[in-house]
Formats: structure tokens, sequence, C-alpha cells
């Protein structure tokens, strides 16, 4: 062999060996990341089909009047031949649309669809609620069994929440056992059964409840968006940003969330029997990156329905004023297997660091004396840099096992640096972690349009 083809044999492994290391990136069990969470491009309008401009078919610009039928009217004419379906600058006013296969949805800048706030303009149907298949409320915009919906542009979807919220508090006044779900109230968007979902650049705002719910769906993107719901004057309760129900391959990239509840909660089902119904299910390879978050009560939560959750990747993000890092609820009526979670490259300020306990609210045994087997492990925290209130706040209790937990590289600044029970821990690694004590919090952060979402 001469020294041409071994320098061309060189350069074939080199290049081979670069092209390795790039695609060197790994869920949390060792299995490679599919191309599909890298190749993330823009919704292209000229692709969707025939465009359908709302107020081209009879939709006026008018947000005094309920235009629900009107809408669903458009929908249902780009249904029969696929189309996306045009907002333009305007508010319009809605309850509930279903959008079907082939149709999508293009909010342009300025384009407002905004929720009532009558729950009776809203029908009871068939849905996906805590964990559970109810009969309830539907979402503002529904699709369920699609293949290949969009939501894009720089319009806005407002859930009109204030209402809502303050009927929620004075049933809460007038009855504090009340739940979630007695005040009725619809979410802003829900999507079930389906794949290849794209939501991009929109604000969704002011959600009566859940803002976003996604139940059963694969290959979901959610890219650029601003979910907004506040915590004053009147706090927006249970407005979890984005709330992942059952699903596998997620993608939530380069997004601002603040709300008064969970900003990312992974569920899938509750009760004793919870693993056995075909309705539940795990949550399988979630990747959360390069988002910033802005209040909220814990920027990542496990629970409270949860089953499974496996391969899930929180990195790149900066988080400001959220009351805890990670959340697991260790629910005692439902078995729950929480692994190979791993949160890298963090900075910015919390009210607690790590947070573990059990949850014990609403929960029910139906009957069963002991409570269910629950566990987490393979819980990654590297690359961290965070000022706090609290560092770790765990729970230490028998019912329930921690374990394989590995702590690298990080700079906790604490009011209260103690290492509240990390004994309960079992294999826990550290490997530079630096714990500080601080005299003060830092807990400025930019706010950017949440205060709005209070509604003037």
């Amino acid at each position: 062999m001469n020294f041409q083809n071994i320098s061309l044999l060189s350069l074939f492994f080199f290049l081979l060996f670069s092209s390795g290391v790039k695609s060197q990136d790994k869920f949390p069990d060792g299995t490679p990341i599919p191309k599909w969470f890298k190749e993330n491009k823009p919704t292209d309008l000229n692709k969707l089909g025939k465009k359908y401009i709302i107020t081209d078919f009879g939709v006026k610009n008018d947000s005094t009047i309920l235009q629900t039928k009107e809408v669903q009217a458009v929908i249902d004419m780009a249904a029969k031949n696929g189309g996306v379906i045009i907002v333009p600058k305007g508010t319009f006013l809605i309850s509930s649309v279903f959008f079907k296969q082939g149709t999508h949805l293009h909010l342009e800048k300025g384009a407002k669809l905004k929720g009532s706030d009558d729950i009776s303009d809203f029908p009871v149907v068939e849905t996906r609620m805590e964990g559970q298949t109810v009969k309830y409320f539907p979402a503002l915009i529904n699709a369920n069994g699609l293949d290949g919906f969009t939501i894009s542009g720089k319009g806005t979807l407002d859930g009109n929440g204030l209402r809502f919220w303050k009927a929620f508090w004075k049933r809460r006044q007038w009855n504090p056992k009340c739940t979630n779900m007695d005040e009725m109230r619809p979410r802003i968007i829900y999507i079930s059964n389906s794949k290849n979902v794209q939501i991009e650049d929109i604000t969704v705002k002011n959600s009566p409840f859940w803002s976003t719910h996604y139940y059963k769906s694969e290959f979901v993107k959610l890219l650029n968006l601003t979910i907004l719901a506040p915590k004053e004057p009147v706090k927006a309760p249970s407005t979890d940003a984005v709330d992942i129900d059952a699903c596998t391959n997620f993608l939530i990239k380069n997004c601002y969330l603040s709300v008064n509840d969970d900003a990312i909660a992974l569920k899938g089902g509750k009760g004793p029997k919870a693993d056995k119904d075909p309705n539940n299910g795990e949550n399988r390879n979630i990747i959360i990156e390069d988002n910033t978050f802005g209040f909220c009560h814990s920027a990542l939560t496990c629970g409270s329905e949860s089953i499974h959750n496996y391969n899930i990747i929180f990195r790149n993000s900066t988080v400001k004023d959220a009351s805890r890092l990670l959340h697991l609820k260790m629910r005692p009526d439902t078995p729950q297997h929480y692994e190979y979670i791993t949160l890298d490259n963090i900075k910015g300020n919390v009210k607690t660091f790590l947070y573990i306990k059990g949850w014990n609210q609403f929960f029910d045994l139906k009957g069963e004396e002991k409570p269910k087997t629950r566990s987490a492990n393979n819980i990654v925290l590297k690359n961290i840099d965070i000022s706090c209130e609290t560092g770790f706040d765990i729970e230490k209790s028998d019912l329930y096992e921690l374990k394989d937990f590995t702590f690298e590289n990080l700079k906790i600044k604490a009011l209260k640096p103690e290492e509240q029970n990390l004994s309960v821990i079992k294999n826990l690694k550290k490997v530079k972690v630096e714990v500080t004590k601080e005299s003060t919090l830092n807990t400025s952060y930019d706010k950017k349009d949440d205060t709005d979402a209070a509604q003037k």
C-alpha cells in the first residue's frame, strides 16, 4: 500500500471517528438518541395544502361573539381535502374545536383564539384528565388520532382563565377538600393518540386548567413556545405548562415556561391497579433542552399521576424562581418507578434543588391495605450551578426505595446547605459536589411578560 492510500485511509478513519463522536449523544440508559430529536425544521405552510383564512368563510373579526361553530365549520371543510386553518390578526372567541386528519392550525402575528369563560359553552366528552379516562370538558384546541398535525405562527391561544381561577379559590374556601376537577374548567391544548406532531412559536397563556396536555402520543415536538399563567394578583391553579401523559419520543426545546404549577409534569395513570389499565402507560425517551423557566412549582415533576418514567433528559436550561428543580412525587396508592433520569447543565435559582416526598393529596387505595411499590433509580444530576434556599428536601420513608443516584460537578449555594436525609439514597455517588452556605438568595429573574397573564 502506498503512502497516498495510507493517507486516504487515515482521513477516512478520522472522519468516521469524528462522525462517531458527534453521534455519541445517548439516553441515560446508554441507547443512542435518534436523529429525529436533532432534525428540527420550521413548519412550511406551503406544504400543508390549501390555506383557509377563517374570515373568508364567515368568521367575524369580533371578540365579543362566540364563534365556535363557525370555526369548526372551516375545520370540517378543510378536512375534506386537507389544509391549514389560518387565523388572521384579531381576537376570536371560541369554546372547543376539534381538528381532523389533514388539517393544521396557523396563528398569524396579532391573531388570538380566546376561550369562553362560561363553562356551559363547552361540551362534556370522554377525555383524559388527572390520570384517568373520564367524562369531562375538552380543551380549546383538540386533536385525536392524527398523524402530522401542526400548530404554528406568532399568534396566541388565550384561555381567558381569570373567572375560572376566582371560582376555584372561592370553591376551595367553601370546601377545602374539593379536587382540582370539581371546579369545572377546560384546558387550552389537548393532543391524544397522535404522532408526528409539531407545535411551534405560539404563545399559550391564561389557561383555566392544564395549559397543554399530550396523551398516548409519539414523536411530538414543542419548539419555541411561550406558556404563561400568573401567580399574582390571582393565582392560576393547576395550570401546568406541559403535561406528558403516556408518551414516547417527545422533545421540548427553546421554550419559555412560567406558570402557577409544574412547568413540565410526567403523568401516566393513578390507582392501585394503574399499571394494569390499558388506558395508562409509561413515558419514554423525553428530551427537555435549551429552555428557560420562570416562576413555577417545579421545573420537572414525576407525578402525581405517574407509573413509569424512563429515559428522561433535562439539560442546557436556565431556571429562574422555580420552587423546585426536580420533584419526585411518591404516591402511595399507585405503583411507580422513575428511572434513568438525567439533569445536565442547569443554572439559575430555585427554592429547593431536589425534592422527594410522599404525595398523599386525594390518594385512594380502593380497599387495599398496603401502599404500592415505588422506587427511583439511576437518577443523575450533573454540571449544575444553582442558588437555592434548601439543597435537598428528601423524606425518610420505608415506603419507597431510592438508589443509584449520581451527583457530579454540582455547585449549590444554599441558605440551608444541610444534606437532609441523603443517607436514604442507596449507592449515592458524589463527585465534585460543592455545597456552600449563603446569607442571602438571589431571586431576581426576567419575568418576561408573564405578569401580563393576569389579564387586565
